[in-house]
This record gives C-alpha cells, structure tokens and sequence, in this order.
C-alpha cells in the first residue's frame, strides 16, 4: 500500500480583499468552498496582521505592534524593518515541524522575510549605493534564487511597488516569481503576498473611479495562482489582512502636542526640520488609523492625553488596561496608543509650516519618515508638470548630479482611503475563502488568528 501523499498549501494574501470586491475566480473558489469574514486584529495594519496571521499570537506575544515604532534603546523611530529576529513568537510552520521534519516553506513577499526559517524567501530589498541612489532589488534566500528570477523576470519593479508609479505590474511579478519557485523548488507551503489593490483603495477610496478594473485585474492574478495550486495538487487558503474604508479627514497629533509644548524639533539648515524623539516629552508613531504616542515621564501622560483627546477625529485614546483588552500590551507600545474615528486617519506631519517641512516630506522615503505617509502614492497637484520634473531629475542623476525626487504632496486631505482602527461593520472586516478539501473554522466570524491554526491542519498529520 503506497504512503499518503503529503499535504500541500497556497496561502495567498489579497490585501485589502473584502466580499463586496470578491471578482469571479474568488467568488467560484468560495462557491466551491468556504468563506469566512475574520474579526481584524488592532492595529489593523500589515505588520501587525501579518505577524498574528502567521503566529497565531497577538501583539504582547509577537511583539509587532505596527509596521514601525519607536526604538527607545536608540531614541529612533523604525518603520517597515524586514528581520525575522523582531518576532517574538513562533511561525506556525515551525510548530508544523516537531512533526513534519521535511516541510518546505516558500515566502513569497510577506513581511520579516530575511533570515526567517523557510528554505525560500524573496522580498524587497532595494540597493543603496554611496552616490545617494536607490536601486531596485530583492533580498532572497537562497542567494542565488535572486539571479535565477531575475534572469527569468527581469529586475523587480520596485518603483512600482511604492511610490506615486505604483500600478500591477509588482503584484504580477511577485505572482510570476511565486510560480517559478512553484515549479522549481515544490514546497509544501507556499506564501504569496498581493499587495496591488491595497494601494488603489488608499489613493482613490473604496469606491474610486478605476476600483472596479483592479479588482478584476487583481482577480486574474489569483486565477493565475489557483491554476497552479490545481495542477500541484494543493489546497489554497486566500486571506486578506483588513478592509480599507473612506476617509474625508486626516488628524495630526504630532502638531497639538507640538503646539502643548510636548513635541521638540530638531532644525538643520541643510535638511529642515527633524522629529527630535529623545528630547520630546511626548510625540505620535502614526501608522493609518492608529498612533502610537510615547511619552517619556509618566508625569506629562494626562497632559499628553488631554491634549489628544480633544482632537477631531480621535475615537479612543487607549491606554493601561485597555491596552491589555486589545493585546498591545507590549513594552514596544507607546504608553497611549490612538484609535480614528472611521472616516479620519493619522497623519504624522510635526512641522507647523510647510516651508520648514524637512527635506524627505516631499519624497518617498519610508525608512526615514517617523510615520506612515500614504501621500508617497500621488503626486502633487500643486506642481505644473510632476512628471516632467520626475524626467528632469532622473537625467541630472545620471550626469552625476544629486537632488530629490520631491513630487509628494504635503496635503494629508488627498488621501481617500485607510485602515486600521476596528470597524463596526463586517463590511470592512477582512476575509478568508477555502477550497474544499480544507475544514472551515467552526465560528461565523473568528479572529484573524485563525489563520494560523487553518495552515497549521491543513499541513498536519494530527490536526488540533
């Protein structure tokens, strides 16, 4: 009698997926058969979701509390840091491996990517040579898979990925390259991140005028995917990480605490002026619809609330206890921790006039931002010919000149779209759609952490 073929899993990830955006291959992969709504985790954000999805642990456990916070050992502000050391908690395939001892894991563009456990990972890595330029890239283990995609794929569209460039073509090679390591390397669990119509639903608003388009573009890509799962013999668990809704406001903490005397700038004449995070007595990390706000004496913490509280926009100003009841109870929160009303979203300027604004404001650079700018995915309308500037730029780099690619708006109010506070409504919670040889969890609506225990029988040779 010949042994039981091993389980086998693709776990794709359609950001911002939400059933009212579901095209027709989803829809007849839900028909065939599950589909659940997940109760999202807060913050509702990448880093965070991701890291419960995939532990099954929340945020006082994983230690992700954002997609950046404030490191106080280096009075510095981090986003969107890429090791696999800042998670606290084990990746359900390395519990999978007590029994499996041979599993093969793919990670495919889900984040703390580098120097994780699974025998193959990609995810962006651009290359920043001494001259000041960015050049696009990928990080990959093995070293040499980078090559072998490239040479097949061409270079990753990084500007396509980020930036007010971005458009389908990153989520199609992430979907190519997921399809060559199928096909080469045969692991046992797949993960493919989609990233495409988180950035359309955030530049435009859920009902923007070319929603309807991506969403089908979109779609096609995951038809891509299923096709190939079909032809490995896997099961597919398609997930999303939260729902993006309208937003008409955006709410800047960093400036009222400027204004209480709580925040402190740093100016430079060659740059502008600089969050000074060691020196400020309290100041927010804003990441969408929640900001982490540090505080440094426990003295200024009613001060610092007073002032926030008070804010249009501001829903809850959590902290102690609460922030127990929503598992951010972490030594890398802030001691308050701001939740948005649903149609508002945090935005991190701290400069009160824009001709002080520091230097970065007006480019993409999120790495050096102290918050998440979703602004980087426009361009300017104040600007006469944005493109024609970008050209111009980009020509003077290659003769060896330095200057900034300083197309991004400074107005907050642009952005149409956000996410991460806890919404009211199924509507904007995210989702996860099975094929039928997977269980579906027992609960109409369990938590986003389900996810984990989902991989993890569907992998097993003793599910839970």
């Amino acid at each position: 009698m010949l042994p039981p073929m091993a389980k086998r899993l693709m776990l794709i990830n359609v950001v911002g997926l939400v059933p009212e955006l579901m095209g027709p291959r989803l829809r007849a992969l839900a028909a065939r058969g599950w589909q659940r709504s997940l109760s999202p985790v807060f913050p509702a954000v990448t880093c965070t979701a991701q890291a419960t999805m995939l532990s099954g642990a929340p945020p006082r456990e994983h230690g992700i509390v954002a997609n950046g916070w404030y490191f106080r050992e280096l009075s510095e502000v981090w986003f969107w840091r890429q090791s696999h050391a800042l998670l606290q908690a084990p990746m359900v395939w390395d519990s999978l491996r007590a029994q499996r001892k041979d599993l093969r894991v793919a990670q495919m563009f889900w984040w703390f990517n580098m120097y994780s456990s699974a025998e193959f990972s990609v995810t962006p890595r651009p290359e920043y040579p001494a001259d000041g330029r960015k050049i696009p890239g990928v990080y990959t283990q093995p070293p040499e898979l980078r090559a072998a995609l490239e040479a097949r794929l061409g270079v990753f569209p990084l500007f396509r990925f980020w930036g007010p460039a971005t458009d389908l073509s990153s989520t199609s090679w992430i979907v190519d390259a997921s399809l060559q390591v199928l096909r080469d390397e045969r692991p046992d669990l797949l993960l493919a991140y989609l990233p495409h119509l988180d950035y359309v639903l955030q530049r435009e608003g859920p009902r923007g005028p070319n929603v309807a388009a991506d969403v089908a573009a979109v779609d096609t890509e995951v038809g891509r995917l299923l096709d190939a799962a079909d032809e490995a013999d896997m099961e597919v668990l398609v997930v999303s990480e939260y729902g993006i809704g309208e937003v008409t406001r955006a709410v800047h903490p960093n400036r009222a605490l400027r204004e209480a005397g709580l925040l402190r700038v740093l100016w430079q004449d060659a740059v502008g002026e600089t969050l000074d995070a060691g020196a400020s007595r309290a100041f927010a990390v804003c990441d969408h619809q929640a900001a982490h706000v540090y505080v440094a004496d426990p003295a200024d913490r009613a001060a610092a609330r007073r002032v926030l509280e008070a804010l249009p926009g501001v829903a809850h100003v959590h902290e102690g206890a609460a922030l127990a009841e929503l598992g951010l109870d972490h030594p890398r929160s802030g001691e308050l921790v701001l939740e948005s009303e649903a149609d508002a979203w945090f935005a991190y300027p701290f400069w009160l006039d824009d001709a002080r604004a520091p230097d970065y404001a007006r480019t993409v650079d999120i790495h050096r931002k102290p918050g998440y700018d979703p602004a980087e995915l426009l361009l300017d309308p104040a600007l006469a010919s944005p493109k024609l500037r970008i050209a111009r730029r980009l020509l003077a780099r290659k003769l060896g000149f330095r200057n900034l690619l300083d197309v991004t708006p400074l107005d907050a109010s642009l952005v149409r779209g956000s996410h991460g506070h806890r919404p009211k409504q199924g509507a904007l919670w995210p989702v996860a759609i099975g094929s039928p040889g997977l269980a579906p969890p027992d609960e109409a609506c369990p938590p986003l952490s389900i996810v984990h225990d989902l991989v993890h029988d569907a992998l097993s040779d003793s599910p839970r």
